[in-house]
């Protein structure tokens, strides 16, 4: 009874979480630069909602050098991500939800 009880809080809380939880901060987790970092990156060279989204999901989709806004140091360390496996409209929803935890617009006092 008891791995009956844990096996269904497990699938609960799997299926609890969001697709910005289940695939981005899952495989996050483990990089020893936390995954804010990336999105005040964005931030920096992007500046709008609009322009960071659509910059962070181009190389979600096609990641290369190029396209990456982190330092050369940390592609030498870490290298190029793989390419998402989320489709368009998964992507967007992980991007939204990642844009409302660290947008810093309408928090700064």
């Amino acid at each position: 009874m008891a791995k009956l009880i844990l096996i269904l809080f497990l699938v609960i809380n799997l299926f609890s979480q969001n697709i910005y939880e289940q695939n981005c901060v899952s495989c996050h987790k483990d990089i020893e630069v936390s995954i804010d970092k990336y999105f005040y990156r964005y931030l920096l060279v992007y500046s709008s909602e609009k322009a960071v989204k659509e910059a962070m999901k181009e190389y979600l989709q096609n990641p290369t050098k190029e396209k990456t806004v982190m330092p050369e140091s940390f592609i030498a360390r870490f290298g190029i991500k793989d390419k998402t496996q989320l489709n368009d409209e998964e992507l967007n929803e992980a991007l939204d939800i990642y844009w409302q935890k660290y947008k810093v617009f309408g928090k700064l006092q």
